[in-house]
């Protein structure tokens, strides 16, 4: 027995019988769920144990063929019907076994065993998408969960000013005029907090596709991943896409040594036992039959052309998936240097003005020298620049995440 083989049924099953989590999700803990629930790996699971199962079979003799019938019987003459009365008929019941040629079932047992890769591989490539997936929600819930406590902090620091805007009006420190203007700017940061919400309703539905969790919530700090290029270019060989092609490329080479197979013959034998009249005597009879491919060069020869020319595809395609692959990680590498540049200068520059600005102008307001449209327009210009910042810090993380995840190793 193989008791391996049956882990990836015991893993769906052990997924289908867990609870749901309860509390915050961290961001391991968010992969893990996803690991053990999303449907897309339970199939995953199920095709290749499916495979295994079909394995088992790979290269086993074809079913043996039961021969019944009726040989010799008169239907002219003296003894037309009847028999008995000749010595040459006789009912006979015999087995028949086909035996492909050894190079057949080596390369049926081959082809099986590369199914299995084939399907391993395709599996290992489902989780990598849905462990990237799932780690871009959690960002994403994270992400904006802060977008929106920025935005209220706004909000809630404006609220004093805004109240005490009608007695400013009153008092004549500001013309009624003047008070349009905060609402046109209130009603913008409350357009960014409907936003955020949206924002944030839409990455917890992401969130519960992969995890199965009905209202997630994120707990603990962002992921910081480090990203070594050698490491991720060197670890490309082993990564499940291009092991799926390897697979595909070794069931190829079984194909094509199943189509050279066919050039030599395959055999048979039957062993028959024939009933006759008791006055003469039973029979058995046994018999060999070889296949004669006498024609190659018209049958065997042209699928042998075909199933190489599939073999040679097979390895150029894995060849075009290796480039591929490593081209798009150079440009995902570039593109986080150039996140993580932009985020650096909103965090070290943009912040810090937008920051200044409002505090000056808070200030001003305070000694009566600026307008209460100036202080919100520097609110929301500080509000924007936090935004940004938070924007720009999550695509640095989500490009971090993508990348390790998609790239690097399975540890």
């Amino acid at each position: 027995m193989y008791p391996h083989r049956w882990l990836p049924t015991l893993a769906v099953a052990a997924a289908l019988a867990s609870p749901a989590h309860a509390g915050p999700l961290t961001f391991a803990q968010a992969l893990d769920r996803a690991a053990a629930s999303a449907p897309s790996l339970r199939s995953a699971a199920l095709q290749t144990e499916a495979a295994r199962a079909s394995a088992r079979a790979a290269g086993a003799l074809p079913d043996p063929k039961l021969n019944v019938g009726v040989e010799g019987f008169p239907i002219s003459g003296p003894n037309a019907g009847h028999p008995s009365r000749d010595d040459f008929s006789d009912v006979k019941v015999g087995i028949m076994q086909d035996v492909p040629n050894k190079g057949r079932r080596q390369a049926a047992v081959a082809g099986a065993t590369a199914a299995i890769s084939q399907a391993e591989a395709a599996r290992l490539i489902e989780l990598r998408k849905v462990r990237v997936a799932t780690a871009l929600a959690w960002i994403d819930v994270a992400y904006a969960e802060r977008r929106l406590a920025a935005v209220d902090q706004v909000l809630a620091s404006l609220r004093p000013i805004w109240e005490a805007q009608p007695s400013a009006v009153a008092s004549g420190r500001q013309r009624p005029g003047q008070a349009l203007s905060p609402i046109r700017m209130r009603a913008t940061l409350e357009d960014q907090r409907s936003e955020q919400i949206a924002g944030l309703a839409r990455a917890r539905a992401e969130l519960t596709r992969w995890t199965g969790e009905t209202a997630p919530s994120v707990a603990g700090a962002p992921p910081d991943f480090n990203i070594d290029p050698t490491q991720l270019r060197a670890a490309l060989e082993t990564n499940p896409t291009l092991l799926a092609y390897r697979s595909a490329a070794s069931r190829a080479d079984a194909e094509v040594n199943a189509a050279r197979a066919a050039e030599r013959p395959d055999w048979g034998w039957e062993v028959a036992y024939q009933r006759r009249d008791p006055r003469f005597g039973d029979m058995l009879s046994a018999g060999v039959t070889v296949s004669l491919p006498l024609f190659a060069s018209s049958r065997q020869e042209p699928l042998l052309a075909a199933r190489r020319a599939d073999a040679s595809r097979v390895h150029t395609d894995r060849e075009d998936a290796r480039r591929a692959l490593a081209a798009q990680l150079d440009a995902d590498l570039a593109d986080h240097d150039m996140h993580h540049e932009q985020w650096m200068r909103t965090t070290g520059a943009v912040v810090p003005a937008a920051t200044q600005r409002a505090d000056l102008e808070t200030a001003s307001y305070a000694a009566g020298t600026a307008d209460l449209a100036d202080v919100l327009d520097a609110m929301t210009a500080l509000a924007d620049a936090k935004l940004t910042a938070l924007e720009r810090e999550a695509m640095v993380v989500r490009d971090g995440a993508r990348i390790v995840l998609t790239y690097g190793n399975d540890q």
